[in-house]
């Protein structure tokens, strides 16, 4: 039968096929701390920041909402902010789609 496949021959044996099972383990350990310091890690900083600044959003602060909404907060409850985009026109948003605090001044530029 091995007119169409050669015979292998092998040499050593078992252990010397497998080679040294620390070298085996280090590049799987390799790739794991890569996604760690170029995917995780940035991807949480980002999220703490954000939790941080909207945990500090107050009366008077201009933002942009995740949707491209800017306005100035006029109310701040526990989970909404009512933000007042023109004279007289106020919405309510949650918190958690504000997406930036924007510099003081920014809607008096944008008028």
């Amino acid at each position: 039968m091995s007119f169409f496949i050669s015979d292998a021959l092998a040499e050593g044996g078992v252990a010397a096929a497998q080679g040294d099972p620390i070298t085996a383990l280090l590049f799987p350990i390799g790739l794991l701390v890569l996604f760690y310091f170029f995917l995780i890690r940035p991807q949480s900083k980002r999220a703490k920041e954000q939790k941080t600044m909207v945990a500090a959003l107050g009366k008077g602060d201009e933002v942009l909402t995740q949707g491209g909404i800017l306005g100035k907060i006029t109310k701040v409850s526990d989970s909404f902010v009512t933000l007042e985009v023109s004279e007289n026109v106020t919405i309510t948003v949650q918190k958690a789609s504000v997406g930036s605090l924007m510099p003081k001044g920014t809607i008096k530029e944008q008028k």
